[in-house]
């Protein structure tokens, strides 16, 4: 499977694609708008658009570190791609990327942006607050360089960005986003939103925004006074996400993914009432 996006990401969900591009089609979304509010690296998102199953998306994130990456990848894509291409990939570097995400607030967003991906690359799985690859004395049997491969890097971002008039870039929370869809895009009648939060259970070991038990509860909440017709939420298979969802269909399945090694994580995926459902399989189901 080819994957678009250029960021690594914990509990990454472009495994997913295939069954989300068979949503959009039995329930008539081809061509319309597609949302992530919990974007990350977005791998769905770019799938669906490069593949041209969806006309537009909008990609949504309220960590300002992973926003100011996509924005730089938009509106400032020469610079961007000049600073991979020129950086040397060492532990001098990764101390100064670090030291910039710690003073988000101190730097511009193309300088946040480069952090952030610089980050993601060499840490591992990448993880923002994670160690980086390798160790800090670069003995492990990794490098840190391992997954920085320039060249490849540089056109992914260079395809995103020739996009760039199908693709909108926000730095809300979720529910202030579900509650700004219509001003956002305007029409929604084709209008597909993916939620996949912080997992309930690990969410803190992953995330530099996590959430307790009641944002989960005001993230559903929300959702629902959104008035907003198609919609999935993924998340870990707890026992809790499902009673804070009891109302609706579920398929739970199972995900291989790498975070710190590589594992089988079990999942449970929830829609909306008005969703059609495909006769295609979910990963495994479990």
């Amino acid at each position: 499977m080819r994957f678009y996006t250029p960021l690594r990401y914990p509990g990454g969900k472009g495994k997913l694609s295939y069954y989300i591009k068979s949503l959009i089609e039995v329930n008539s979304l081809s061509d319309g708008y597609y949302i992530e509010p919990y974007a990350g690296g977005a791998a769905v998102a770019m799938d669906l658009l490069i593949n041209e199953y969806v006309r537009n998306i909008l990609i949504n994130d309220v960590d300002p570190a992973v926003y100011s990456f996509w924005h730089s990848v938009l509106n400032h894509t020469d610079a961007l791609c000049e600073m991979i291409e020129k950086c040397t990939v060492d532990m001098d570097t990764w101390y100064e990327q670090k030291d910039i995400i710690n003073r988000i607030s101190e730097n511009s967003p193309l300088l946040i942006g480069f952090a952030t991906f610089f980050l993601n690359r060499t840490n591992r799985s990448g993880i923002l607050k994670a160690g980086v690859i390798g160790g800090k004395t670069q003995s492990g049997d990794w490098k840190m360089d391992v997954r920085f491969k320039k060249d490849d890097l540089i056109s992914r971002i260079r395809k995103i960005a020739s996009y760039k008039n199908r693709i909108k870039t926000t730095n809300y929370d979720a529910s202030t986003l579900l509650l700004s869809t219509s001003e956002l895009i305007g029409n929604t009648n084709k209008l597909l939103i993916y939620l996949d939060p912080p997992y309930y259970v690990k969410g803190q070991d992953l995330y530099r925004n996590y959430y307790e038990h009641d944002d989960h509860v005001i993230v559903k909440k929300t959702l629902e006074k959104s008035g907003i017709s198609n919609w999935i939420v993924s998340y870990d298979n707890a026992d809790e996400i499902k009673s804070i969802y009891t109302e609706y269909r579920k398929t739970e399945y199972s995900l291989s993914y790498t975070a710190q090694s590589k594992k089988i994580g079990e999942e449970v995926m929830i829609f909306s009432n008005s969703l059609i459902l495909p006769t295609l399989t979910l990963g495994k189901e479990v």
